[in-house]
């Protein structure tokens, strides 16, 4: 009797739990065995193999440019990533993150929108940890409103490379650039590009929804932990109803028109 029919299913469960690749002689052994739950054992493990394969792929992709430039001497790089451009309330909030050449326990950090809630949190604690060094800035709705919204990020992205405690000697920034005399390169979709850019898209996006959660137990009536301050159906109901809280971009058109609104109405 082959070894593969000696087993019970429990029992070979605990083997393929501890294959961790493809071409290894006993998943080809116990694929022989042809009872439906080992085939679908042997199935799903084929699936998680090849899974972690492309997952260490793109992580390795999104190493191009930090690798390219640590062969070039840039020894710490900061990428730089902003949340909440878009939100009608609520903060800017930007991360700067300079990673180690060892990032092999990141593997699967990427845009921080591609990202599941728990993904994001438990990436957020991790990058903490990996990281040589970190930073986070927030820019208020009054400050947004005084600058306008793409010089609050430019801003916030300054502030979160200056209050690096490591210096970098070389920026990674999503689609922007800062005044600063540190090299820099600016990188479309550079969340999913750059693996630095994109933990600190994690890091800017897990601080900002803990803001704004919040936020939401101040201003119950709007929902804010839901939708983050983004101009929902849900968010622009409630403004037509309670008018503007203290964390609204009253410089953003959809507000300052609720703004109008409520002011002439003598509320």
């Amino acid at each position: 009797m082959d070894l593969e029919n000696k087993l019970t299913v429990a029992q070979i469960k605990e083997i393929v739990d501890l294959i961790s690749e493809e071409n290894d002689p006993m998943l080809h052994k116990l694929a022989k065995d042809e009872r439906k739950s080992v085939q679908r054992l042997i199935q799903n493990k084929v699936k998680l193999i090849d899974k972690a394969k492309q997952a260490e792929i793109e992580h390795l992709e999104r190493l191009t440019f930090e690798t390219a430039l640590w062969k070039n001497g840039y020894e710490f790089i900061a990428g730089i990533d902003e949340v909440g451009r878009g939100p009608l309330a609520g903060p800017v909030v930007t991360a700067a993150v300079i990673l180690p050449r060892d990032c092999s326990r990141l593997v699967g950090v990427n845009d921080s929108k591609q990202l599941s809630l728990e993904k994001r949190k438990v990436f957020d604690q991790l990058i903490k940890e990996v990281a040589l060094e970190y930073s986070i800035t927030v820019i208020d709705s009054n400050e947004i409103d005084r600058l306008n919204i793409y010089e609050a990020t430019r801003q916030s992205m300054l502030k979160s490379v200056e209050q690096l405690k490591l210096e970098p000697n070389y920026l990674l920034l999503d689609a922007m650039r800062i005044d600063s005399a540190i090299p820099q390169e600016s990188l479309v979709k550079g969340d999913q590009r750059s693996l630095s850019i994109a933990a600190a898209s994690i890091i800017a996006k897990v601080y900002r929804d803990e803001m704004m959660i919040a936020y939401s137990e101040i201003f119950p009536e709007f929902g804010f932990e839901k939708h983050m301050g983004y101009g929902t159906k849900q968010h622009l109901n409630a403004l037509a109803t309670y008018g503007y809280t203290p964390i609204h971009r009253q410089s953003f058109s959809p507000v300052a028109n609720t703004r109008q609104a409520y002011e002439s109405s003598g509320q």
